[in-house]
């Protein structure tokens, strides 16, 4: 969930001015057709987005208090995005009607978002089991079907000794069979998960069952294996590999939906009360134990 350049600048100052300690009734806009006071104001916002802006500040308020992000951090970041769009980034500011001080408030959500996405329990022998994956790369051809009917006809004439180049070019359904499934040489997070852990448990030159992922069901054969160059010790890499398990673990609804329930949210405002509806796992509680209970 990324926060675009609008909808963060709205939040925050139509919240920020809601918030305040002035009268609903003061005027915050006046014209030779009438006032517009705050209260008109919230109703219009609320009743044009409310709910989702309320969603993002929120949010925001939990992210900052349970995580930090410091000034020196969202101004590299910002120094280096302001460095991407060269000359022209004032346009770029000026077409999505922010500041300097807007962009850079996107900038911290986006590193406060990075940082709870990264807040996920990652074991010692996940560690240890990407290490020993990733400091090897893997040469492999694969055939991929639509069933798992056909992957076992594949199968059954492989092992009578068929070529698996041909009955790559006969079968396979991806780009790869007109080079009889040839996919070159490859590294973990290359693949999906379920192609990677069969992959990389594989001895050369023997082919895998049937492997169901989400494009179908491959055959996989390794042909070659070599080590990585300077990939370095389990230690000096364990920071990063446990930053990298964690992005692709870390659930961003599920991570909101538990700090949400920690930060016991009380929206006063009746109309605005379904904001949050998707983090709440009451619901989804209860109809656990129901189902516990019956069994």
């Amino acid at each position: 969930m990324k926060k675009t350049f609008m909808a963060l600048t709205l939040a925050t100052s139509v919240f920020a001015l809601s918030a305040c300690g002035n009268t609903g009734d003061e005027v915050v806009v006046s014209s030779e057709y009438g006032d517009i006071t705050k209260d008109q104001f919230y109703d219009e916002i609320k009743s044009l987005a409310g709910n989702a802006l309320l969603e993002q500040v929120v949010i925001e308020q939990i992210l900052e208090n349970n995580y930090k992000v410091t000034d020196e951090e969202v101004d590299e970041q910002f120094n280096s995005m302001k460095e991407q769009y060269g000359d022209s980034f004032a346009s770029v500011l000026e077409a999505n009607g922010l500041t300097e001080k807007a962009f850079k408030d996107n900038v911290r959500f986006s590193l406060l978002q990075e940082k709870a996405i990264k807040d996920v329990e990652v074991t010692d022998e996940e560690i240890k089991k990407y290490y020993d994956q990733a400091k090897y790369e893997l040469n492999a051809r694969h055939i991929l079907v639509a069933d798992e009917k056909t992957a076992k006809e594949v199968e059954d004439k492989l092992k009578k000794g068929e070529d698996f180049a041909k009955l790559a070019k006969e079968y396979s359904q991806d780009g790869s069979a007109a080079e009889g499934g040839e996919l070159g040489w490859f590294t973990v997070g290359t693949m999906v998960p379920e192609f990677n852990d069969a992959a990389y448990a594989l001895e050369l030159n023997k082919v895998s069952e049937p492997v169901k992922t989400e494009f179908g069901y491959h055959i996989i054969e390794i042909t070659d294996k070599r080590e990585v160059k300077d990939y370095g010790t389990l230690e000096e890499k364990k920071d990063e590999i446990k930053e990298t398990i964690a992005a692709t673990k870390g659930d961003w609804d599920a991570k909101v939906a538990e700090l949400v329930k920690d930060a016991k949210v009380n929206i006063k405002d009746e109309d605005l009360k379904s904001a949050l509806n998707k983090y709440d796992t009451s619901s989804k509680d209860s109809k656990e134990e129901e189902k516990a209970a019956e069994k």
